[in-house]
């Protein structure tokens, strides 16, 4: 971090550090909130899905789809092995796609380019979040969680398309386009599933709960800026302030698109240590929220 940023983001935590202390009372409510809502809806939610999804991981799910993406990578200019960075991205959940782009460049299988352009549209949510969480909690029905899971799906499909660039940059070194694949035995893969998935729900929650902390100043505006703003920080804090109308269904698909901030601290935790920026992946959260948002608008009556 540049000196000037340094400086700056010492005074800003400084600030916060005196807000916490100076409103400690609400501070520790708004924080006893957010472990309950982490109790609540994001444990169940997400914990048996991460770990299934981390067992396919370790199993070689990703390198078998490789091959069998192949064409449709091609389309945004990417090689074959991206394909499963996309795919466990827009099943795993938030930041798996992020963490396999990081993962097949540091393996050599795609350019530090590649690997960037990809950051723009395999960093998705978690499907059982928009269809259990936001469909059956906030609306009352799985039928427009899945409308949210198709929007979803199809605005990040349509983002890709802004990373499109160009094709390989002359005289760069062809990089091997087979995945090797390097399976785990069951048990081996049940166990890190396990493990692994215990390790990343600390993290989610403790971001959950550090962002719903911020954002508790937010919700208290009420309606939709309040709400608007809040996704903004956290995607799960979002959920108590929305009703379910068309308004809130709009929202609800442009923040799960947007991911919101503590998303992004979460990606940029997963991609320490490879070289790659997060530029393309705020980038691409912020097209895709915006188309996220047009589609759901263009549905919403059908949806509810």
């Amino acid at each position: 971090m540049k000196p000037r940023w340094r400086s700056g983001a010492c005074l800003l935590l400084c600030g916060l550090l005196v807000w916490l202390l100076a409103d400690a009372g609400r501070v520790r409510a708004a924080a006893a909130e957010g472990l309950a809502l982490c109790g609540r809806a994001v444990i169940p939610a997400l914990f048996p899905f991460m770990a299934a999804s981390t067992m396919l991981v370790s199993m070689g799910f990703g390198e078998w789809a490789s091959p069998r993406l192949a064409g449709l990578m091609n389309l945004y200019h990417l090689p074959g092995p991206a394909g499963s960075a996309l795919l466990l991205g827009l099943v795993g959940g938030y930041p798996i796609g992020a963490r396999t782009a990081a993962e097949l460049h540091r393996r050599g299988l795609l350019t530090a380019g590649e690997a960037e352009r990809l950051l723009g549209f395999c960093n998705n949510s978690n499907p059982v979040f928009l269809i259990s969480v936001l469909g059956g909690g906030v609306f009352g029905s799985p039928r427009a969680g899945v409308y949210l899971w198709l929007i979803h799906v199809l605005s990040a499909l349509l983002t890709g398309f802004f990373f499109r660039g160009s094709g390989r940059a002359p005289g760069r070194q062809v990089l091997p386009r087979d995945v090797p694949c390097q399976a785990s035995s069951l048990p081996s893969a049940l166990v890190e599933g396990v493990k692994s998935a215990c390790g990343s729900m600390v993290s989610v929650c403790g971001f959950v709960i550090f962002f719903y902390v911020l954002a508790s100043p937010l919700a208290g505006l009420g309606g939709a800026p309040g709400a608007g703003l809040v996704g903004a920080l956290e995607l799960f804090s979002l959920t108590p302030l929305l009703e379910a109308d068309r308004v809130s269904f709009v929202l609800a698909s442009a923040c799960a698109g947007w991911g919101g901030a503590s998303i992004l601290c979460q990606t940029a935790a997963a991609l320490e240590g490879s070289g790659l920026r997060l530029r393309n992946c705020v980038l691409g959260k912020a097209v895709q929220g915006l188309l996220a948002a047009g589609l759901a608008a263009a549905v919403s009556f059908y949806a509810l």
